[in-house]
């Protein structure tokens, strides 16, 4: 197996879960983007950034666009963690936001994560209240899928996490 590393930036935990579990069955090491500097990155072969999904933006991904020109010659993956479940159509709308020009041929993985308004911030509490309330104004039968996960997840501790999210991600590595 090559040489590889995963940076992260992980709000609640699910990120950083996942990133376990694959730096577990990688062996790659692992860093935060926060600490991350590109000269960490010369090193290695295949680069992974795994975060989370807050307002259609992956936590993290700003560190990868910064110093894409430096790491060009790399295998490059990007998984997002989110509470809703897979959704084609908002996972194409994150990549036409955020994966253009350099990233434009980035792959990007999904993975579930968990909710537990406990575990969030006031403001994320209250964002998330907001957007309940709006959607709760909608017609139960048209909600889209983040929307009916937002709906059932009101007042909830939800962990979706689970391995076999992983497994498109490990292919894409063991591919030469």
């Amino acid at each position: 197996m090559s040489k590889g590393i995963i940076l992260y930036q992980s709000k609640y935990g699910a990120t950083k879960k996942y990133v376990d579990w694959l730096t577990e069955k990688t062996g790659y090491d692992c860093i935060e983007t926060k600490s991350a500097k590109v000269a960490h990155l010369h090193n290695y072969d295949v680069i992974v950034l795994g975060g989370g999904v807050y307002a259609s933006g992956i936590a993290g991904l700003h560190f990868l666009k910064k110093n894409i020109s430096s790491v060009s010659d790399k295998k490059i993956a990007v998984f997002a963690v989110g509470a809703s479940p897979y959704d084609e159509k908002a996972i194409m709308q994150i990549r036409e936001m955020h994966f253009k020009d350099e990233l434009s041929n980035v792959p990007l993985f999904y993975c579930r994560g968990a909710w537990n308004e406990e575990r969030m911030t006031f403001g994320d509490r209250m964002l998330c209240r907001m957007l309940q309330k709006a959607v709760s104004k909608q017609n139960p039968d048209e909600y889209e899928p983040w929307q009916k996960a937002l709906m059932c997840a009101v007042g909830q501790k939800c962990d979706w996490t689970d391995k076999i999210y992983l497994e498109p991600v490990y292919k894409f590595i063991e591919e030469g």
